[in-house]
C-alpha cells in the first residue's frame, strides 16, 4: 500500500510504501487496557491519617459495681466519653459506627495501584493504535474534520523543519484541516465539581504531527490548541489514543515513516 508524500506548500512530490505496521488489526480491548496501565503508574497513592477518629478520651468500663460501669444498664457496651457536660456525656466515640468516629476500612497509602500488562501485549496494542491513525473512517468516527483530506495517514516532507506557529498554521489549513483547526479551538465548561479542582475547561483533542528530529517544530505547536507535536521515540499510547479512544489524526513527517519501517 503506497501513499502520498506532501510538500510544505500541500502538494504531493512522491509516493512511498506504507510499513506494514499500518496493516495491523485493530484492537481497541488492548488499547483501552495498555492505557490505563500507562495512567495507573502516574496515579499518587493517598490515605486516610492513622490516627483519624481514634483522638478521643472515649473508652469502656466493663466491671460491676464501679462508677461509670456500663454493666446491668439499659445502653449498649460501647467506648463512650464521660464527665463534662451533660450534652457530651455518654457520648460513643472511637468505633466505626459512631458519631466522628473512625473509619472501617479507610483509603491506604500502601495500596498498589499499578496496572500490569505483559510486554507482548503492550507492544500489540501501540502497533494497533498505530494502524487505527492511519485508518480514515476510524478517525472520522473518532470526530476529527478530515472531509478534504484524500488518504490517510498525512505524510509531509520536511514538517520538522518549521520554527514559526503561523508556518505550521498555515500548512495545516493548506492541506485541508481547516475545520479541524476550528474545531480543535472549541472550550467548553466542564460539568460538575471539577470547576473546582483547577480543571474548569475541556477542549477538543486536534492533530498528532510525529517527527523523527525535532528541529524546532514542537516549540512551534504549543501555541495551536489541540494540537501536539512528538519526537518518533516518545509518542506513546497516549497520544494516539487519548482517553483510550483510538483514531487520533496523526501527521507523519517522512522520517519518521521511513522510521517506522526500520
Amino acid at each position: 500500500m503506497k501513499v502520498s508524500v506532501i510538500d510544505l506548500k500541500g502538494n504531493p512530490v512522491e509516493k512511498i510504501e506504507l510499513p506494514r505496521v499500518f496493516e495491523q488489526q485493530l484492537r481497541p480491548d488492548l488499547i483501552k487496557r495498555a492505557f490505563l496501565a500507562l495512567q495507573s503508574i502516574k496515579r499518587q497513592p493517598y490515605g486516610s491519617d492513622v490516627l483519624a477518629g481514634l483522638r478521643t478520651s472515649a473508652h469502656y468500663h466493663g466491671r460491676r459495681r464501679m462508677r461509670y460501669t456500663m454493666m446491668m444498664r439499659d445502653m449498649s457496651r460501647l467506648p463512650r466519653l464521660h464527665g463534662g457536660t451533660p450534652f457530651l456525656s455518654w457520648r460513643v466515640r472511637r468505633i466505626p459506627r459512631s458519631v466522628k468516629g473512625r473509619r472501617a476500612h479507610p483509603p491506604k497509602v500502601e495500596k498498589d495501584w499499578h496496572q500490569k500488562i505483559n510486554k507482548k501485549e503492550m507492544e500489540l496494542a501501540f502497533k494497533s493504535a498505530i494502524a487505527a491513525s492511519g485508518n480514515k473512517e476510524v478517525v472520522k468516527k473518532r470526530g476529527h474534520k478530515i472531509e478534504k483530506i484524500k488518504e490517510l495517514p498525512l505524510v509531509i516532507k520536511g514538517i520538522e523543519s518549521i520554527k514559526k506557529t503561523k508556518d505550521v498554521k498555515n500548512l495545516l489549513i493548506s492541506i485541508g484541516l481547516e475545520d479541524e483547526l476550528n474545531r480543535s479551538k472549541q472550550k467548553k465548561i466542564r460539568a460538575g465539581k471539577g470547576k473546582m479542582r483547577g480543571r474548569k475547561y475541556k477542549r477538543k483533542i486536534g492533530p498528532l504531527i510525529v517527527v523523527a528530529k525535532d528541529e524546532g517544530i514542537i516549540n512551534a505547536c504549543k501555541n495551536l490548541p489541540g494540537v501536539d507535536a512528538r519526537n518518533f521515540e516518545d509518542v506513546s499510547i497516549e497520544d494516539l489514543s487519548p482517553g483510550s479512544s483510538l483514531g487520533r489524526l496523526t501527521i507523519w513527517s517522512k522520517s519518521s515513516i521511513q522510521k517506522l519501517s526500520g
